[in-house]
């Protein structure tokens, strides 16, 4: 008779399991390709009540479906309760499950259904961006409770999928995984990001005519950086808060941290730093990603 108790064996057959869910038009069937090239068994617009069937019959496939992608998208009340009932399920079952949430700002997402001629699926007989407004109100729980935000909003086909690719290729699956944004205040803050720093009371290279076609991964400007008074206390410093919120999060079990670090236009400070910090964050043992968001924008 059965116990209840999983056993090592049990914890070896239970497959891997990532559910990627967020808005209509954010990305989710590029996320889907880009897991199943990557070797996962993806499953397409699968009811959430049976995400627990599907890892019960991966269980049992003696180890032939060690990963399962599930694309979940919320059109109705019912639909996520069913998915909250789901995700408490494979909780109790000591599932290793994340969510990967994907993002995008109204501007993008309008854009993109009047590219392809398409309405909203929740927009009813109203507009597009009134569609838009009742999907993330219905998703604003789910997208709490994410492991990984990406937003798309300024991101192509292959962008989002190098971000997939830098989370999800490896075998073996690090303790945490960080990603450094340097981004620019004048073009907005990232969405995405759990962690914000304004590194703005630094003096701007901007100003200085033979740093200013520069950006900050020259040597050039981050020596001019990090020469300036208070910009190495606030890197030791940050990076030692950022040791502690990481081990918190080990804690938690939350995998994924983005930490945006911002000055005005994101060229120089934001991008000096941003390197600094990363090269710190790696070499503590945490497998780092540097995004320069704005970079080359000016």
């Amino acid at each position: 008779m059965s116990t209840g108790t999983v056993t090592e064996a049990d914890e070896a057959a239970i497959p891997e399991l990532v559910i990627i869910s967020g808005m209509s038009g954010a990305g989710r069937s590029t996320a889907a390709k880009c897991l199943e090239d990557l070797g996962w068994f993806v499953v397409d617009n699968l009811p959430p009540a049976l995400i627990p069937t599907m890892v019960d019959l991966g269980a049992r496939s003696q180890g032939n479906v060690a990963r399962i992608a599930v694309v979940v998208d919320v059109r109705g009340r019912r639909f996520f309760d069913n998915l909250k009932e789901s995700l408490a399920d494979l909780a109790d079952k000591q599932v290793k499950r994340r969510i990967v949430y994907l993002e995008a700002s109204d501007e993008a997402l309008v854009r993109r259904f009047e590219s392809v001629r398409r309405p909203h699926p929740l927009q009813g007989d109203g507009r597009i961006v009134d569609g838009i407004a009742a999907e993330r109100d219905l998703l604003r729980e789910l997208r709490g409770d994410a492991d990984l935000v990406i937003d798309t909003s300024g991101l192509n086909v292959h962008e989002l999928r190098a971000k997939l690719d830098a989370q999800f290729a490896g075998d073996e699956e690090p303790e945490l995984r960080a990603t450094v944004m340097s981004f620019g205040y004048k073009y907005g803050l990232p969405v995405d990001a759990d962690l914000v720093a304004d590194c703005r009371f630094l003096p701007n290279p901007h100003w200085v005519p033979e740093l200013r076609p520069h950006n900050g991964t020259s040597e050039e400007v981050s020596h001019y950086v990090f020469n300036q008074p208070g910009a190495k206390e606030f890197l030791d410093r940050y990076a030692e808060l950022l040791q502690l919120i990481a081990a918190g999060y080990r804690r938690e079990g939350k995998r994924y941290v983005t930490i945006a670090i911002g000055c005005t236009g994101g060229k120089h400070r934001s991008v000096a730093v941003s390197e600094k910090l990363a090269r710190r964050l790696s070499d503590a043992g945490v497998e780092t990603v540097v995004v320069h968001r704005d970079m080359g924008r000016e």
